[in-house]
């Protein structure tokens, strides 16, 4: 995407625009704004591509806040929708975690289950279409086979087909009951019985507080909580592949709010269930199911409250003694946790180079920057002090979108004048920063 004859809806670009604007990762057009992460993508898509032929996969996407995390999250998430995967997505928050004693957990799986999508409902809420779309499907092969929608051979065709699927669940933890509300899903549906329909969709929301409320509406004796709602994710990601799509993945974001319990103990439990969800994973023991978390390098790595504080945890996911942490020009992202690096000179280039674009698209400008005023205005970060570690992403979208802004408002404003006053200011605030290291230091003997 170089010039402004590319055709992008203008929807797609205000609602791109808006959230990379705000520093919040967009639910579509991330495609015409991504640049670098091609090693990071090809090993995501890899896994996919296992998760289709009925394997699993569990990956840690790990960088600094504001470094990408959540925009290769979403792009993967947008590539497996396409194709013909489900998804699920959650961010963790002091009300959703993996486990805790006020139905924490519960309330992560109802948000997953809020947020499940597929290629014709990317938005989320697509659970009632899947199984719609199933249950209709299973008609229209009936009718296929040339057999009459009103007659009894034709009840009985789709009544075995429901039944083929649901007993191949039943085998599994947990597995009786899901079974038992996806028939009683199909038996509402094929009767026209709203409340039926509408029980069974409130227990696979996990919406049910009690066993006896289930019990009474559709006679099933469990109901999804804190302790359980992952084995009815595994659950999900088997039956959609029954369904026919290829898999069920999962996104956990914001993992740092693990972190950040402060009580040990209810830390250490989450992260037994991440502990949970990784040995099944690598172990085979969920068909057809991925799950990314994405965190801070604080969340992985401190050895007092991160992943790391937790002996199993450490031992599976820090680096071998091979690892590449002396050696950054060498890859490795066959690994568990893939560690976000930070974009190089020429990958910011390309980046602002596709904000300008996509800028002028939206808003029917033609505001063009020469390559040496992005250089100029790019090398005032590389000039701040620890930009080599701390400069994200985010901070160039933001501010980079902002000039654009400021430049389309005010006709008579130039780059030169807002580069120059930015390059001054950033200038004197690197030189303050020394200044004051050396006076802290100054008195200081071996």
């Amino acid at each position: 995407m170089t010039d402004n004859n590319v055709k992008i809806s203008r929807r797609v670009l205000g609602i791109l625009l808006n959230s990379i604007g705000a520093g919040v990762v967009p639910r579509s057009g991330l495609e015409y704004i991504a640049i670098g992460r091609n090693d990071e993508l090809s090993a995501l898509l890899r896994d996919l591509e296992d998760i289709a032929d009925g394997m699993c996969a569990v990956k840690f996407i790990v960088g600094r806040y504001g470094s990408g995390k959540s925009f290769l999250l979403r792009l993967i998430e947008n590539h497996a929708l396409s194709e013909g995967f489900v998804t699920a997505s959650a961010d963790l928050s002091p009300e959703r975690r993996l486990a805790g004693t006020r139905n924490q957990g519960l309330a992560t799986y109802r948000e997953l289950i809020k947020n499940l999508a597929c290629k014709s409902s990317p938005d989320g809420g697509a659970l009632a279409g899947i199984l719609a779309r199933w249950l209709g499907g299973v008609g229209t092969n009936a009718v296929s086979e040339g057999i009459e929608p009103d007659s009894e051979e034709f009840t009985k065709f789709v009544r075995a087909e429901i039944f083929k699927v649901c007993s191949e669940l039943e085998c599994l933890v947990n597995g009786f009951d899901f079974a038992k509300v996806i028939w009683s899903y199909y038996e509402g549906y094929s009767t026209g019985d709203e409340a039926l329909l509408g029980a069974s969709l409130k227990w696979l929301r996990g919406e049910y507080s009690t066993k006896l409320e289930a019990r009474t509406e559709l006679g099933v004796a469990s109901v999804i909580n804190d302790e359980n709602w992952y084995d009815y994710i595994k659950l999900m990601a088997l039956f959609v592949r029954k369904l026919g799509y290829k898999g069920l993945i999962v996104y956990l974001d914001e993992c740092v709010n693990l972190y950040k319990i402060p009580n040990r103990v209810s830390r250490e439990n989450n992260y037994e269930k991440i502990l949970s969800m990784f040995n099944d994973t690598m172990q085979g023991k969920a068909e057809g199911l991925g799950i990314y978390f994405g965190g801070t390098p604080e969340f992985l790595e401190d050895k007092n409250r991160g992943l790391y504080s937790y002996e199993a945890l450490r031992s599976r996911l820090s680096d071998s003694r091979f690892g590449i942490s002396e050696n950054e020009s060498l890859k490795n992202f066959i690994t568990p946790v893939i560690r976000l690096s930070r974009l190089t000179g020429d990958e910011l280039f390309a980046l602002v180079g596709k904000l300008e674009t996509v800028h002028n698209l939206y808003y029917k400008c033609d505001i063009r920057t020469t390559d040496e005023e992005k250089l100029r205005f790019l090398k005032i970060y590389s000039e701040r002090m620890g930009s080599d570690s701390l400069l994200t992403p985010r901070e160039v979208i933001r501010d980079f979108l902002s000039v654009l802004n400021i430049l389309m408002q005010n006709p008579d404003a130039s780059f030169e004048t807002l580069i120059k006053a930015e390059a001054e200011k950033a200038t004197s605030e690197s030189e303050d920063t020394a200044d004051e290291f050396d006076s802290a230091f100054s008195k200081f003997e071996l």
